[in-house]
């Protein structure tokens, strides 16, 4: 009678062998890399667990940001070639023409610069996001102000301060990046503007210097302080632009389900959406209708340092978008084709922002992750967290 007893312990013995034997080939194995190679070595150890969870959200926001941009970068080449293009061209057949004479490496000229700048500004940028998420969401006895976690307006909120407060810091550093991509990327229509013709296009250190010393000529700034042109504007753009986007991303995430402990909880039943596409849905969507809104505050900017860097009288903001809209005396525009002409190029940075912005939530949360979920190494000792 009782033989079934003893057969089930066996079976659990036997089961319980099997994982201990397993077990201990994995970490037989670990021990063999860590031996042999001493970068594995640090990357085993306790210290380097702890560094990741000391720097989290800088290892998560730079890696999402690396790969993130390397894959939309492709569409911002483009989205750059259309704006400097002095004759009117299909995104279709400016691809066709890139492709054959530049072939694959044509898309990604120009990458490292920014591919560097932007992952360093978006690094900045989520740990102030999330550092003043987590001030104004601490409770009011632990140093905090106590915002809920359960409401969605509130949780909302806090994204959107904590995207205003990055948005504005960041602009000040950036500004100078800003500035010169938007020389690199009007060259040719900066020069017609001073009478001169450009057989090749100078290199970007080139640009830098003509930059400081005022080259365009006339009213051109000179110095160092010529690299923050247009900072007003771009401390506007940012500071909206960043509020809204992270407004949008946490509302949206708390309403499909993210719970109070940033886990993913349960989706509601009118969006039946995988959970592990939650990210990539939330980021392409706060993406693409927070840089639709800020995109005519973007080009009002870009056209007042396109005009100071060709040395050109000075326009203000609101004498810059009026004639945007109602074009030049000689040839008005009527108020719909001023609207559109506000809009122009929007459709190639929609697309690169539902793939860089998706992509972004997506890497930067499956890195939290597993930075969360990683087995903890104290000096040698390996402790696996309960999933």
């Amino acid at each position: 009678m009782d033989r079934p007893q003893e057969t089930a312990t066996q079976t659990i013995n036997n089961d319980e062998t099997k994982e201990n034997g397993n077990g201990n080939q994995n970490e037989s194995r670990r021990l063999n890399l860590v031996h042999l190679n001493p970068i594995y070595k640090w990357i085993d150890s306790g210290e380097f667990d702890d560094y990741l969870r000391a720097h989290k959200a800088v290892v998560c926001a730079t890696t999402a940001s690396l790969l993130s941009t390397f894959a939309g970068y492709p569409l911002d080449s483009l989205k750059s070639r259309l704006q400097a293009s002095r004759v009117p061209i299909t995104v279709p057949r400016l691809a066709r023409t890139i492709l054959r004479e530049e072939g694959i490496a044509g898309f990604y000229r120009g990458l490292w610069i920014p591919l560097v700048t932007i992952s360093a500004v978006r690094a900045i940028s989520f740990t102030i996001y999330n550092e003043t998420k987590e001030t104004l969401h601490k409770p009011i006895e632990q140093g905090g102000y106590g915002w809920s976690k359960d409401s969605r307006l509130s949780v909302g909120a806090s994204g959107a301060v904590g995207g205003a407060l990055a948005g504005g810091l960041i602009s000040v550093g950036s500004t100078p990046f800003e500035l010169v991509k938007v020389r690199r990327q009007l060259e040719y229509s900066i020069a017609a503007a001073k009478g001169i013709h450009i057989v090749k296009p100078p290199s970007t250190w080139s640009a830098v210097l003509d930059i400081f010393r005022g080259g365009s000529g006339g009213g051109a700034p000179k110095g160092i302080t010529a690299l923050w042109t247009g900072l007003r504007l771009h401390f506007i753009r940012d500071t909206m632009g960043t509020a809204l986007y992270f407004f949008e991303y946490d509302s949206m995430r708390h309403l499909l389900g993210r719970l109070p402990n940033n886990e993913q909880g349960p989706t509601p039943v009118w969006a039946p959406i995988p959970p592990s596409f939650i990210p990539f849905v939330c980021g392409s969507l706060a993406g693409v209708s927070s840089w639709a809104i800020i995109y005519p505050l973007d080009v009002v900017k870009t056209k007042t340092q396109q005009r100071a860097l060709a040395g050109e009288k000075y326009r203000g903001p609101f004498e810059t978008l009026s004639r945007l809209i109602r074009g030049p005396a000689t040839a008005p525009r009527s108020h719909f084709d001023g609207f559109m002409r506000l809009y122009r190029g929007l459709g190639v940075s929609a697309l690169r922002s539902v793939t860089t912005h998706g992509l972004l939530w997506t890497i930067l949360d499956s890195v939290s992750s597993w930075i969360d979920k990683r087995p903890y190494r104290d000096h040698g000792a390996v402790t696996y967290w309960p999933s």
